[in-house]
């Protein structure tokens, strides 16, 4: 895929691009993730870890996790403010279905907060649906929607 006639590629995250998400989590979300859990992701688990990268910039990325052996769960993804709306959040999406279906897992679970319309417009695009809502999720008090796709 290119974004702007530029070559757009998923590859597994490095431990020297964790500076990098990080800035793109804390652009993106009102109670980003600390560092260091990005970096316990990062350990946990980096065959999941993935990142967008345009022209060796790290552009966007998604942290999956394999729970119970069965259960994939998308830990967070983001895109870097300059590059949303390009289908970067597309193909990372998609990228880390894959790789958590490789791995074994019969179903995929997401949260999202009932604020993020576009996310969750992405999250159905690619037949995620809602299966329930947990009251008071985020720190602000607003609750999130959780999403699951069933492979």
């Amino acid at each position: 895929m290119e974004v702007e006639g530029k070559a757009l590629r998923i590859r597994p995250c490095k431990e020297s691009d964790l500076r990098k998400v990080y800035e793109i989590e804390k652009a993106s979300f009102k109670d980003a993730y600390p560092y260091w859990l990005l970096k316990f992701y990062y350990v946990l688990s980096p065959e999941t870890f993935l990142v967008a990268e345009v022209e060796g910039r790290v552009v966007g990325y998604v942290i999956g996790i394999l729970e119970r052996e069965r259960l994939g769960h998308i830990i967070s993804i983001a895109v870097s403010p300059d590059f949303r709306g390009m289908g970067i959040g597309r193909e990372l999406l998609e990228g880390i279905i894959v790789k958590l279906r490789n791995k074994g897992a019969e179903s995929i679970r997401l949260e999202v907060r009932p604020s993020n319309k576009r996310a969750i417009a992405l999250y159905r695009s690619v037949g995620f649906n809602e299966v329930s809502i947990i009251p008071n999720y985020y720190e602000d008090g607003e609750p999130c929607i959780v999403m699951e796709l069933v492979l």
